[in-house]
């Protein structure tokens, strides 16, 4: 891929969310929207950490969350499905957290509880 179609597929790039206590020496984590690949991304050092997810019509399914074992403990999982959440809010699609990991989130984080699809409780 050129490296303008990355930046085309990149564009929507979400801000930093709420800082986790094990990122506060941390620098600033930025969170890229990848429509393309149908992903929320986060690199560091050299390694990337995702929230995979698919479309269908008003429901946004999230299937994978993956954080290399390199960058466990940093809360990166954390910041990718917070702002893959803020992202299902902000455009009114459902959730449904075929993921674990977003699962058991949504679970811990009732403000979020919200954005169930039907059905999938």
């Amino acid at each position: 891929m050129s490296s303008s179609a990355k930046a085309e597929s990149r564009r929507d790039i979400l801000p930093r969310y709420a800082s986790h206590p094990a990122m506060s020496a941390q620098p600033p984590i930025t969170i890229h929207h990848d429509k393309a690949q149908s992903r929320f991304s986060v690199e560091t050092d050299g390694h990337l950490a995702h929230a995979d997810y698919t479309l269908d019509g008003g429901r946004i399914i999230f299937t994978h969350t993956f954080v290399p074992p390199e960058l466990r403990g940093r809360g990166l999982a954390e910041h990718l499905v917070r702002a893959a959440l803020a992202h299902a809010r902000l455009h009114k699609l459902r959730v449904v957290p075929a993921c674990s990991y977003v699962a058991s989130f949504i679970e811990r984080h009732r403000e979020f509880q919200d954005l169930i699809a039907q059905g999938t409780e």
